[in-house]
C-alpha cells in the first residue's frame, strides 16, 4: 500500500478500491495510521470473503480492472512502483487513454 497511496493521489482518471481483508475496522485502522497511509476507498472485509469469492491465493494481491469490469491483470506480492506504472500502461492501452 505505500506504493498504492500516492498513486491514488497523483492518478486522476484510475479509481483504486483497497480491501482490508480478515480483520475487523480497528486492525484497518490501526494499519493504516501506523504506515501513516492516507486511502480513498478502503472496504473492509472481515471474513475475508472477497479472497474466495475471486480466488486469490495470498496476501497481498492487486487486482487491475479496466472501466468496464473486466479483470485485465493480477499481481501476487508487494507491488514496486515500476510494477504499478507497468500495470496502469496496460489498462491504459486497453482503454485507449493517453
Amino acid at each position: 500500500m505505500p506504493v498504492l497511496a500516492p498513486a491514488q493521489k497523483k492518478e486522476v482518471g484510475v479509481r483504486f478500491v483497497f480491501a482490508h481483508q480478515g480483520e475487523g475496522a480497528l486492525a484497518a485502522q490501526r494499519y493504516l495510521m501506523a504506515g501513516q497511509l492516507s486511502l480513498v476507498n478502503v472496504v473492509l472485509d472481515p471474513g475475508a470473503s472477497l479472497g474466495r469469492e475471486i480466488g486469490l491465493r495470498a496476501l497481498p494481491t492487486t487486482l487491475f480492472y479496466d472501466a468496464n469490469g473486466r479483470l485485465v491483470d493480477t499481481h501476487l506480492g508487494e507491488l514496486s512502483a515500476a510494477s504499478l506504472a507497468s500495470k496502469l500502461a496496460l489498462l491504459r492501452k486497453n482503454t485507449n487513454r493517453p
